[in-house]
């Protein structure tokens, strides 16, 4: 039988070989580095199947559909008369050649590249970063290798520089007035775009909740410099050393700011709370509001341990704790997923280097906040699909049988199971009797991988991780796109309108590939800095957690969230074979084994800040807490 040549997505792995992602949703094809044919990281191609072996897949380059991006950063460098540049990304190993370059050559100088010849592959620099290692040097170069800009185009900042100062009166006559009400904005000390603020309290038998959201669709209207900037923006971008903000400053950290003192434009989802939690009445409607006070996590949390700094804000705090008790017991018998996850901090100093690596759990307050927000998506998700309000949707399906099997098997390590893998509450379950064991991090990371990806989506499909049948994204339009358009469309509704279904696909498809890539930079950020901290340490012992494991080595995790390779042909005594389905490594003379979760001593022996990685020596598989350096 002849076998079709299929259209895909190629991703190269840093070692050189690579697989393609078939449109058709077929199993992946392995592409060895010989078969690439000029083919990098991320383009559109058209492979030829050359073999298929107990279902894996091998296959040849024949086509470059498309191109996944022209633009590359790297350092310059010189042989010769022939003068090139390196590209940082190390999954393409060609040099890009400067043909036309007129300049004084100055070695290790990051530049930005555009691609003016695939064969050969040649460029002309557009962008000169700076000195490699100069502060914010690097971290510019991981933005533009993503296409990422950070300043506004001129046609957008001369729009944003129109924008009142204050909101029009005329319009504030046109709205419902909620300025009597004490509402307050909590948010971390160093936050600037303020677009959530709460008020609470009880009334005759029940809660009130007002949530109430900066209304930054009258101001970022359709068919505007402005939109389109935000629409190819999608997100705002929080790299470890500064913020890339998806609206100008004069919106974001202005107007459209829900400063205390000053009156603004909101959108308001006001909700009436049973003593059991639930959502018994609601009002969604255009506002104008004036914050009582701006109050951070850390003054919240002193409040509600005792503290009676913020006495004036009591009554609504109170309430808010309430509230929040009631939606977690919710949320928890529904069966919804907590990833309680602690997120790596790294602080820096003013030159950008790092001083210290902090874990950063949820605090309480943090979470109060996080439950207002989680019911008004919910509320106002449920909104739209029962009056028919054209929408865009926050969607997380269920997890493929093929992963949950995956799952099954390093849960079976733990004499742990998940039976089918449809309801989020059998994951939860699981989580749950890992607390504070010591591969807790380990099973929780793999079990979110077991996860399909969030996206956005014009159709309602509901969010397993929730376990909720309806979820939007409602609560950030300052800084997700997705939650402005939801906000348009219930403008429009407000208006007995009904604005154009046509572009919600191609909306929620660029929103999702937005955050894709967000995350991705602000990743690499981290790993970045988290390299940089730990060269300080090179020659110390530490104790870490096998997070993963693969042909090549084990990775270790340690205490302090950053990781590294133990290569497998360096861990001496024994010759040790990749089992794929024991998550090991595994001696073949004398049986000893290295298993995911498995607690291990190392040696940090390098930290490549250009690649990011750190590489570990094995010292023992004993892990001991007592003779170990401290990060």
């Amino acid at each position: 039988m002849k076998i079709k040549n299929l259209v895909g997505k190629l991703s190269i792995n840093q070692k050189g070989f690579g697989f393609v992602a078939p449109e058709d949703g077929s199993s992946d094809i392995f592409i060895a580095a010989e078969n690439l044919r000029g083919a990098i990281n991320g383009d559109k191609v058209k492979v030829k199947i050359t073999d298929n072996y107990r279902g894996r897949r091998e296959g040849i380059i024949i086509d470059i559909l498309e191109r996944n991006k022209d633009i590359f950063v790297g350092t310059l460098n010189k042989v010769g008369r022939k003068i090139f540049v390196t590209p940082d990304d190390k999954r393409i190993d060609q040099k890009i050649i400067l043909p036309h370059f007129k300049e004084k050559f100055q070695p290790k100088i990051k530049v930005v590249v555009k691609i003016i010849s695939w064969e050969p592959l040649r460029g002309e620099i557009v962008e000169i970063l700076g000195k490699e290692n100069a502060p914010g040097v690097e971290i510019r170069g991981i933005l533009r290798s993503h296409g990422v800009e950070e300043d506004f185009p001129s046609e957008v900042q001369a729009e944003a520089s129109k924008i009142e100062l204050q909101p029009n009166k005329n319009e504030i006559a046109r709205r419902i007035d909620r300025r009597n009400l004490k509402i307050v904005t909590i948010d971390g000390e160093d936050a600037k775009d303020l677009d959530d603020g709460v008020y609470a309290e009880e009334r005759d038998g029940e809660f009130f909740l007002g949530v109430y959201i900066a209304d930054v669709s009258h101001y970022v209207r359709e068919h505007t410099a402005l939109d389109r900037e935000a629409f190819e923006r999608g997100t705002s971008i929080y790299p470890v050393d500064r913020v890339v903000p998806m609206l100008p400053t004069e919106l974001s950290n202005g107007i459209c700011s829900l400063n205390a003192g000053v009156d603004r434009l909101a959108m308001a989802c006001e909700m009436k709370i049973d003593f059991s939690g639930r959502v018994v009445d609601y009002s969604i409607f255009p506002t104008v509001i004036h914050v009582f006070k701006r109050l951070t996590y850390t003054q919240v949390n002193k409040f509600l341990d005792g503290d009676k700094i913020l006495a004036d804000c009591a009554e609504n705090l109170n309430a808010l704790k309430k509230i929040h008790a009631l939606r977690k017991k919710i949320r928890s018998e529904r069966g919804a997923i907590d990833f309680d996850l602690p997120e790596m901090k790294i602080l820096l100093n003013s030159a950008g280097k790092p001083l210290e690596i902090t874990k950063r759990l949820q605090t309480v307050a943090e979470s109060i906040i996080e439950e207002c927000m989680l019911l008004a998506n919910e509320t106002v998700a449920e909104h739209t699909i029962k009056n028919k309000i054209p929408s865009l949707y926050r969607v997380h399906e269920l997890p493929s049988p093929e992963k949950v099997l995956t799952l099954n098997n390093l849960l079976a390590h733990f004499n742990l199971h998940i039976n089918k893998g449809k309801e989020p509450a059998e994951f939860q379950k699981i989580l749950s009797k890992v607390k504070n064991l010591p591969a807790e991090r380990v099973i929780t990371s793999y079990t979110l991988r077991t996860m399909q990806q969030a996206r956005y989506s014009p159709e309602n499909l509901g969010h397993f991780g929730l376990a909720a049948k309806f979820y939007t994204h409602f609560t950030s339009p300052i800084r997700r796109y997705p939650d402005l358009i939801v906000h348009r469309m219930l403008r429009a509704s407000f208006e007995g309108k009904k604005l154009s279904e046509k572009r919600l696909e191609e909306i929620s498809k660029q929103s999702s590939e937005r955050e894709r890539r967000a995350i991705e930079i602000e990743r690499e950020t981290l790993d970045l800095k988290a390299v940089e901290f730990m060269q300080r340490f090179i020659g110390q012992n530490f104790d870490g957690v096998i997070e993963s494991v693969t042909n090549f080595g084990f990775f270790v995790e340690l205490d302090n969230g950053v990781d590294g390779l133990v290569r497998a042909a360096e861990i001496g005594g024994d010759y040790y074979a990749f089992v794929e389905r024991e998550f090991a490594l595994i001696g073949t003379r004398t049986g000893k084994s290295f298993h995911i979760g498995d607690g291990v001593r190392v040696k940090l022996t390098a930290a490549n800040v250009k690649l990011r990685q750190l590489t570990f020596e094995l010292i023992s598989d004993v892990a001991n807490r007592d003779l170990i350096a401290r990060v």
